[in-house]
């Protein structure tokens, strides 16, 4: 039996298909946006998640330096594979995704 965040989670993945294929025709541009602690190499990996794929990645820093925003824009295949990215980079500590 799946706990309550698991339970959470898969219903907001459900609920996020549903939206995206309403609002595209695949392929579609997609805009991910993630902030990460701006520690070890958490903006390399999320870079690397999209790595090969064409993306066009803009990072911003913070006043403090302490977080950092990754603006993602690549075209994806299907509402399955814009998950699967969400949930290729949910690992890294700490990444909030907007």
């Amino acid at each position: 039996m799946e706990n309550d965040k698991e339970k959470n989670t898969a219903e907001f993945y459900e609920r996020l298909k549903l939206e995206l294929d309403n609002a595209n025709t695949w392929p579609a541009e997609y805009l991910y946006k993630f902030i990460v602690p701006s520690v070890a190499d958490n903006v390399e990996r999320v870079e690397k998640a999209f790595d090969r794929m064409g993306a066009v990645i803009k990072t911003t820093k913070s006043k403090t330096g302490k977080f950092t925003s990754v603006s993602i824009d690549v075209t994806m295949h299907s509402s399955d594979d814009v998950i699967s990215k969400y949930k290729e980079v949910s690992t890294i500590e700490g990444i909030v995704s907007l």
